[in-house]
């Protein structure tokens, strides 16, 4: 393999790890609603499990509701049971015509709980980035064995240091934006 090679593998590793961490941080509740709460959430629909996006109309009507207004009625009693069996901890509302989900404010202990969570997560990104900086490494070093120069060998590795560093920043940013979120009352 070429020593670009080896960075753009790194750099992509890198990129996804940044990405799952920006999508699982997405899914824990700050306190405030959100429709993307919802996007881990599958319902039967005609013998598939489908999102609830895709069977509703999910809408954010004021920071502590969401509303959900399912297209076809038989939807109600699945949409809500699959509410209540997810990990969310709410309980919907049913009028007949929309199911609400109202989110309580957080308690300073489920604050810290979420915010250990969140730290949780991001160090597990921070692991998947280091892993894949040394794998790059490693790479480089079996190609000096096939005839790759030291210097050329020695540049590639101060770049994939420079990459890791970057996303290692980037993934500081999301826990450190995701914790302020959770912190503000």
């Amino acid at each position: 393999m070429e020593v670009s090679e080896y960075l753009q593998n790194a750099e992509d590793s890198m990129t996804l790890a940044t990405e799952y961490l920006d999508e699982t941080l997405s899914h824990i509740r700050a306190g405030k609603a959100s429709a993307r709460l919802l996007d881990g959430i599958r319902v039967e629909y005609y013998g598939s499990l489908a999102p609830i996006s895709n069977v509703a109309n999910v809408s954010v009507p004021d920071a502590r509701t969401i509303a959900i207004t399912p297209w076809e009625k038989s939807m109600f009693k699945e949409i809500e049971k699959a509410i209540i069996n997810s990990d969310l901890g709410v309980t919907p509302e049913n009028n007949g015509e929309v199911i609400r989900i109202c989110i309580p404010p957080l308690t300073e202990d489920r604050r810290k709980q979420l915010v250990k969570q969140c730290k949780g997560e991001a160090e597990n990104a921070k692991v998947s980035v280091r892993n894949a900086r040394r794998e790059a490494i490693d790479g480089l070093k079996k190609e000096i064995k096939q005839g790759l120069s030291e210097d050329i060998e020695k540049d590639a590795e101060a770049q994939v240091q420079k990459l890791h560093d970057k996303y290692m920043k980037n993934i500081d940013d999301l826990f450190a934006a995701k914790e302020k979120e959770i912190l503000t009352v």
